[in-house]
């Protein structure tokens, strides 16, 4: 390798994009509070959080629509804080998708092509390119009204992806579409990404959204990072109380650990439930705040079950009665209060767990059952 090579290549930027000790403050809020992250060339990164939580206002400050107070954002390695946004390197797909009605599908895919004076020739081939990317062929000339809106979607994805820009932003680009729909672009926007190799910088408030289209999430909460990681990590390993929550955690004990010996830690929840609980090895026991389980890792046993089962260095077996069951077609969701106390536990049952012919009546005594290796343990 070449001296001038080596020097190239040591240029390179390390990450895509750089969110470096960002904060923005409106009156009497701070909607990102110091937030440092790196987001990699061609993965799909997504905020997820409720409303207010600050991952529009994030995403906004990455475009240039809103102006940081403090911090750095870098956009393959260049500090873009001053750039307006038709200079940064990236492009916004909006909810709404913003569209020219005025304009054919053709033009409205163009448009930033023309601004930037490319010649016509060129304009024609990149858009021809993306409408074929975008599976809009024969519908070059229809006009924005005369479209669904998935198809306006695609028009307005088509639109910004034909700029090349180094990040592609999207501010909840699904949410206006119905279930199935919603469903169909899901697929259509990680097959999109895959073949363009763009960046993407995704936000949403759906969660089986961000699960399915993300490389990695990071859950926001009050202008804070609660948690990044993969899909399947902030599904099945959330750290605090709130992300299990907003995950689908529904069952969640707040607690400590009031005992420790022989490997093994005794949790004493607030309702006063006492459980055996792994030692987990990255978290020292004092910092334990509770643990989660998601209902479809929880297993009832009927008929002659004893009720003096208790926990075990393996398995949590805790009596109860059934409250309520409600059938929702592929699963149905169990109630069930557990003896002594006033916490209700939710269990999802599939159509053939346990067996086709078995039935769950209000009002039955079960045991419900989890395996030590299903708990979660949260620290904050």
């Amino acid at each position: 390798m070449s001296g001038s090579d080596t020097l190239n290549t040591e240029k390179q930027p390390a990450f895509c994009l750089e969110i470096r000790d960002v904060v923005k403050q409106f009156p009497g809020v701070t909607a990102v509070d110091h937030i440092s992250l790196e987001i990699k060339e061609g993965e799909i990164f997504t905020f997820l959080g409720p409303s207010g939580c600050g991952k529009s206002t994030l995403l906004r400050i990455v475009a240039g629509l809103e102006n940081q107070d403090q911090g750095d954002v870098l956009i393959a390695g260049e500090v873009v804080n001053d750039l307006p946004p038709y200079k940064r390197d990236c492009s916004t797909v909006f909810q709404s998708h913003a569209l020219f009605p005025h304009m054919s599908v053709a033009d409205n895919i163009g448009f930033g092509l023309v601004e930037r004076k490319i010649p016509k020739a060129d304009i024609k081939k990149r858009v021809q390119a993306k409408v074929d990317l975008v599976n809009l062929g024969g519908m070059e000339d229809r006009f924005p009204h005369q479209l669904s809106g998935g198809q306006m979607q695609r028009v307005a994805l088509a639109r910004s992806l034909v700029l090349e820009p180094t990040v592609l932003l999207l501010d909840e680009p699904l949410a206006a579409l119905d279930r199935k729909l919603r469903k169909e672009m899901q697929i259509e926007l990680k097959r999109i990404q895959r073949e363009v190799g763009t960046t993407f910088l995704n936000v949403t408030h759906d969660q089986k959204e961000a699960l399915s289209l993300s490389d990695r999430i990071a859950v926001m909460k009050d202008g804070v990072l609660l948690q990044i990681g993969t899909p399947n990590e902030i599904y099945e390993t959330p750290r605090t109380r709130f992300v299990a929550s907003f995950m689908g955690a529904t069952n969640i004990f707040a607690g400590s650990v009031i005992d420790a010996s022989d490997d093994l830690l005794t949790f004493k929840a607030d309702t006063g439930l006492q459980v055996i609980i792994p030692t987990p090895a990255d978290i020292p026991a004092d910092q334990i705040t509770g643990f989660s389980v998601h209902p479809e890792l929880i297993d009832l046993i009927q008929g002659d079950a004893n009720p003096e089962l208790t926990c075990t260095e393996t398995d949590v077996m805790l009596p109860g009665t059934i409250k309520e069951v409600f059938y929702l077609g592929d699963f149905s969701e169990v109630s069930v209060i557990l003896d002594d106390t006033d916490l209700i536990l939710t269990v999802y049952m599939t159509r053939g767990w346990n067996g086709p012919n078995m039935k769950m009546s209000e009002g039955e005594h079960i045991i419900a059952q989890w395996s030590g290796e299903s708990m979660n343990l949260l620290v904050g």
